[in-house]
């Protein structure tokens, strides 16, 4: 099976931004900035999200036209 090195590392980032990481979101709601943090993580993650779907189409077509 044939692997795409940048879809592998979206993938990793998007797991990452969706794991909650407790000491940064403590820090975040300490200085008062929880909402805006937490729509900055949202934002990239339908980035994110988008960008896979297009690599993952890419590398699809890449695919078949090398049939």
């Amino acid at each position: 099976m044939k692997t795409n090195a940048k879809i592998d590392a979206l993938q990793l980032m998007l797991t990452d931004l969706r794991t909650r990481n407790e000491p940064i979101r403590h820090k975040a709601a300490f200085r008062g900035c929880q909402p805006e943090f937490q729509s900055l993580v949202t934002n990239l993650i339908q980035q994110l999200e988008d960008e896979l779907k297009y690599e993952k189409t890419s590398f699809r077509n890449s695919i078949e036209v090398n049939k």
